[in-house]
């Protein structure tokens, strides 16, 4: 299932094309009819389901889940990006059709074996489903994204599900604390309770934005207002895994660590030297924060220059 947004293709999107192809099976792309022409380049697709008219209800999750029902015979396993439309509509879809749902998928081998954490990652497990057919959310940063051209999928018209008269889609909005997709972003900056202020946050944010990276935060500084929801990584947030994940302010509460662990080099700044977020850093500077926020934007501005 392809998502289309911000008049592009997610990225998320290819992404999750790269985990189907592991399956090692033809891989199709659900999409609405305007993102059919982009999703077809994506290298590897063989067909792209094109929503004809007006698509707006497919954002609707319980509508989703009717027009992934009525594609279930034809599919063994059924894969989206495990963002707020998949993971709202894939279980629904698993229900109508008697179908595995299984959440945070890291990584699916040619055996039809799935890898996902439990028990916010301290656990690991390889998963085999008996069911006809399963439906899996997976995990954007697990995987490389396809490439966005080299391919010549078949367009297929497709007829929209009946709209789910109980759920009305009026309005969508989308927070812009960064120009970067946090949950593909290749370097975060994260910030904590430990920036004091939405300002400071801000302030980070900027900085972020200046050298291409996502703007991420705990729950305790979204909690406190000082980022959006959409910010938050962790248990109950996104799950990152960026080239680089700089960490401000943040204690490194093990709901936290859930969500950014696997990151492949995590830079922490706290000045706290038995801060829970050390035990899984890279590299720690003990010491002031907005002291190496400073010395950042002062090499940032030297380079510019």
């Amino acid at each position: 299932m392809g998502e289309w947004e911000h008049g592009a293709i997610a990225e998320s999107t290819r992404r999750t094309v790269t985990a189907a192809l592991q399956r090692g099976l033809p891989v199709d792309v659900l999409v609405p009819a305007a993102g059919a022409p982009a999703a077809a380049r994506i290298a590897g697709v063989e067909r792209v389901l094109a929503i004809t008219g007006d698509a707006a209800h497919a954002h609707v999750p319980e509508t989703l889940g009717t027009q992934l029902r009525s594609f279930s015979n034809d599919y063994t396993l059924i894969v989206a990006s495990h963002r707020n439309l998949g993971r709202s509509a894939l279980p629904r879809a698993a229900a109508l059709t008697d179908g595995a749902f299984l959440a945070d998928v890291t990584d699916i081998d040619a055996q039809g074996r799935f890898t996902r954490g439990l028990y916010a990652g301290s656990v690991i497990a390889r998963v085999t489903v008996t069911a006809r057919v399963t439906l899996a959310t997976v995990r954007a940063s697990s995987f490389s994204a396809a490439e966005a051209s080299g391919g010549a999928a078949t367009i297929v018209e497709t007829e929209p599900a009946p709209p789910f008269e109980k759920t009305k889609l009026v309005e969508r909005q989308t927070s812009e604390q960064s120009r970067s997709d946090l949950s593909t972003a290749r370097v975060v900056f994260s910030g904590g309770r430990g920036l004091a202020s939405k300002d400071s946050m801000d302030r980070l944010g900027s900085l972020a934005e200046r050298v291409g990276a996502a703007l991420g935060a705990s729950r305790a500084a979204v909690d406190a207002g000082y980022a959006p929801n959409a910010a938050q990584v962790g248990q109950t947030g996104k799950t990152v895994a960026p080239d680089v994940y700089f960490a401000f302010g943040i204690s490194g509460a093990i709901q936290h660590l859930a969500g950014m662990k696997d990151s492949k080099v995590i830079v922490a700044v706290n000045n706290d030297p038995d801060a829970p977020i050390f035990s899984v850093a890279d590299y720690g500077i003990v010491g002031d924060l907005f002291n190496v926020l400073g010395e950042l934007e002062a090499h940032i501005d030297a380079k510019a220059t």
